[in-house]
C-alpha cells in the first residue's frame, strides 16, 4: 500500500515517557527523508492546561489534512490513536505501521 501525502502520524502518547516523542521525531524524520510531507500532532506543541479532548480535537483536525496514515508501534492501546485509525479509514485513507514501511524500505512497496 503506498502513503499519499501529505501524511498523517498516529500513535500513543499518554502515558509514556516525553509522551513518545522520539518514536514520533523517528518516525518523522524517516518519512521526510523520503521526500513525504509530514503532519505530526508532536509537532503542534503543548499549551498547559487543555484536556485530552481538547488535544484531540487539534489532531483530528490536523488529521484531516492528511491523505494519509502511518501508525506508529502500540497505537492499538491507545484511544485517541485508535480514534484517529478509525476515522482514516472511515474516509478510505491508507494506513500503514511504521515498522512495516521501513521494514519495506519506505514508500516503494
Amino acid at each position: 500500500m503506498s502513503l499519499k501525502e501529505p501524511v498523517y502520524v498516529s500513535g500513543p502518547m499518554t502515558g509514556y515517557a516525553d509522551f513518545n516523542y522520539p518514536a514520533f521525531t523517528e518516525a518523522c524524520r524517516a518519512l521526510r527523508a523520503s521526500g513525504l510531507s509530514v503532519l505530526s500532532p508532536h509537532e503542534v506543541g503543548e499549551t498547559p492546561g487543555l484536556t485530552w479532548a481538547d488535544y484531540i480535537r487539534k489532531d483530528l483536525a490536523l488529521l484531516a489534512q492528511a491523505q494519509s496514515v502511518v501508525v506508529l508501534d502500540g497505537w492499538e492501546c491507545s484511544r485517541g490513536a485508535q480514534l484517529e485509525v478509525h476515522i482514516a479509514h472511515a474516509l478510505g485513507m491508507p494506513v500503514v505501521p511504521f515498522r512495516g514501511w521501513v521494514d519495506r524500505g519506505g514508500p516503494n512497496d
